[in-house]
């Protein structure tokens, strides 16, 4: 740095321009068994999605993603991780930028930008976490999750037990292939979290028709019906078993072991090719 861009930030004044604060939304993923298998029978899989209960005002008792402020010290993506695992003891170590949101007066509190983060929790390292709601979350519950299209809107129901929150909203603008929405009903959800969250799914459906992020929704090895099952609840179409397998099979390796026990047929183990 010369001597005339040193004098130049000793006399910068950044206090003369508005700045806002910035948070980051982290919207979590999973699938669980929709049903217990019968003899022969694969168990289905239902997509679902880890939402706050907020404690504290705004939107106090609505629900929300795990997120919070960014503090002086951490990047966007630390932050996003470190309010998830406060908020809900969910211990990431994989978060994907999907957008930021930055609509004027998409927070009352005044003028914050939100960074949105998407992030998948396999069963199996699902079974070794205890998600409960802490810090300034009332409580921490999974939601299963569905999208469709409906008079010119998009509807989104979110179902734990006995709650359910469905929030409406229209398409507005299709840009390097991630859409823009309006919320006309928040369905009980705060700020502009609905709007995150069909970002996040729709950002997750077109990665898993290219069968990308499918992997991290199943342990080490799997049967070809285990991934198939992961992509068809990912994006709720029914897909043909011989195309399944002809257009995975350049990103699978088979492996030596069988699947054993539960009625079933034995069949092959697969892991994903290096």
């Amino acid at each position: 740095m010369n001597q005339e861009e040193q004098e130049f930030l000793k006399n910068y004044r950044l206090d003369k321009y508005p700045r806002p604060s910035v948070t980051a939304d982290a919207a979590v993923f999973s699938l669980h068994h929709e049903q217990q298998p019968g003899y022969r029978r694969e168990p289905g899989k239902k997509l679902c999605i880890l939402l706050i209960q907020r404690g504290n005002p705004p939107f106090q008792n609505c629900w929300a993603l795990p997120g919070g402020f960014l503090q002086p010290d951490e990047t966007v993506e630390t932050c996003a991780a470190r309010e998830l695992k406060e908020e809900t003891c969910a211990d990431v170590t994989l978060l994907r930028h999907i957008g930021i949101f930055s609509q004027p007066e998409r927070d009352p509190r005044g003028w914050i930008i939100s960074n949105a983060f998407l992030s998948v929790l396999s069963e199996e390292k699902l079974g070794n976490m205890e998600i409960q709601g802490a810090d300034d979350a009332a409580c921490a519950r999974w939601f299963d999750i569905e999208l469709y299209h409906k008079n010119k809107t998009e509807i989104l129901t979110l179902e734990s037990g006995d709650l359910t929150l469905k929030a409406e909203l229209k398409k507005k603008k299709n840009q390097f292939a991630m859409w823009e929405y309006e919320i006309l009903e928040n369905g009980g959800l705060a700020f502009d979290h609905a709007k995150i969250i069909v970002s996040a799914l729709t950002y997750l459906r077109q990665a898993a028709e290219q069968f990308d992020l499918l992997f991290d929704f199943l342990p080490e090895q799997f049967t070809l019906t285990e991934l198939q099952k992961v992509q068809e609840a990912i994006t709720a179409v029914p897909a043909l078993t011989a195309n399944f397998r002809r257009k995975i099979s350049d990103y699978v390796t088979e492996t030596e072991k069988f699947t054993s026990g539960a009625g079933h047929r034995p069949a092959r183990l697969y892991q994903r090719k290096s």
